[in-house]
Order: structure tokens, then C-alpha cells, then sequence
């Protein structure tokens, strides 16, 4: 059967054998033309993967976190879904945070496995509950990475800072700068599959570890 653009190059004045073998050769460069041209219109024909977007589905958490971290992968999972997060990068900041131990409290005030302020919770809200704390935490993790445009950094800093600091870095203190340090290099290797991350055995020798044996003594198992 003749398609359109053959019997066009038949008008032409070209043989139909050679009109057909030009529609065959020059469609598919076409696509890539087009491809190049208007990219967002011809992305289902580009072999490479979307980008990752948070709380993808099927997307796991890397062994390298502390098993104190690992014990509640299965809530960092719906935790992802729910506010369109990485698992890993929940992972990660709650393994600075807490460590897993739902039972944490800073000597600034915050409280439990993300590390919230108590003026971040309702008068009725119980800051302990896991899913209540996680709530919070979360939601702010979710906004900072939304100020920060997807940068790692940017949000890290946000959740630790507040969100003022966000695309300011002269205006984080010593305390948002090792958080940050802490918490990108551990993303990353978490990021890539990794089993071990060089910058988490850092954390764990700069007092994590404490922290660490602390979660496990509290953990309910």
C-alpha cells in the first residue's frame, strides 16, 4: 500500500520504488529530528529512563544505613509515597537525626525520629508517635526540597536551618554546614546502591555511633 508521503514523491516525478525506499530512510531521521527539535513531545521515543522522582515505586533502600535505620524501611517506603521523597534521602536524615530511635530528644528540645520542635505539633498531637513525628518532619523535608529546586544540599540545609538558609549558604552556621556534610555524602552513596558509604562511618566515629547504640537499646524488637 502507498503511503502519503510516496504518492507525494510520485507527483514529484520520482519512480515509485525509489519514493518508497526515501520514505523509508528519511522517516526515522525525521524522528530524530523532531526528537531534537521538541524534545518533551517526542520523549516516549528516547531509550533512556526518566529522571528519578521521589517516592518512585519500587524504588528500595540501600543496605548501607545502620540496622537501627534498616528496622523501619518498610514505613520509610510508604513515608516516600506519601510525600513524593526519596527513601533514602528520609533514611538519611533520620539516621543524623535519631538514628532510628523514636524515643530521641535533643538538648535544643526536639523530639523523636525526625527531630521535630514541639511547636511544630497540635495541642492534641502526641510528637512521639512515629507517624505524627514523621508527619512533621516530613512535610518540612518535603518543602525544603521544593524551596531548594532538588538540591540535595539545599534541602538538607532547610530542614536543619529552616528554610530561610535555602540557596544562602553564607548564612549557615557551623552546625547546617556538617549537616550538610554529613548528609549529601551519605545520600550519595545511598543514592548509587552502595553497601557501605565512606561519610557515614565518619558520622558514626564523630559520636553517631552513641547515638546509634542508644536507638538500639530502646528499640522495641
Amino acid at each position: 500500500m502507498w503511503t502519503l508521503e510516496a504518492q507525494r514523491w510520485v507527483t514529484r516525478g520520482l519512480p515509485l520504488g525509489i519514493a518508497m525506499l526515501a520514505v523509508l530512510l528519511l522517516t526515522p531521521l525525521a524522528g530524530l529530528v523532531a526528537m531534537a527539535l521538541n524534545p518533551e513531545e517526542a520523549i516516549h521515543l528516547s531509550p533512556f529512563p526518566a529522571p528519578h522522582r521521589g517516592g518512585e515505586e519500587g524504588r528500595g533502600l540501600a543496605p548501607l544505613f545502620t540496622p537501627e535505620v534498616q528496622r523501619w524501611s518498610a514505613q520509610i517506603l510508604a513515608w516516600a509515597q506519601a510525600y513524593q521523597l526519596d527513601p533514602n534521602l528520609i533514611a538519611t536524615v533520620m539516621q543524623i537525626e535519631s538514628c532510628g530511635d523514636p524515643l530521641a530528644r535533643s538538648s535544643r528540645g526536639a523530639i523523636g525520629l525526625f527531630q521535630v520542635m514541639p511547636f511544630h505539633f497540635g495541642a492534641r498531637e502526641d510528637p512521639w508517635d512515629p507517624e505524627t513525628n514523621a508527619r512533621a518532619g516530613l512535610s518540612y523535608l518535603a518543602e525544603a526540597w521544593r524551596k531548594a529546586g532538588g538540591d540535595v544540599a539545599g534541602a538538607l540545609a532547610g530542614y536543619n536551618g529552616g528554610h530561610t538558609v535555602i540557596g544562602r549558604p553564607e548564612r549557615w552556621g557551623e552546625e547546617t554546614r556538617r549537616y550538610v556534610y554529613w548528609g549529601v555524602g551519605i545520600y550519595e552513596d545511598a543514592r548509587r546502591g552502595a553497601t557501605q558509604s565512606p561519610r557515614l562511618q565518619e558520622w558514626l566515629e564523630a559520636g553517631g555511633r552513641h547515638l546509634c547504640e542508644q536507638a538500639a537499646r530502646r528499640i522495641i524488637r
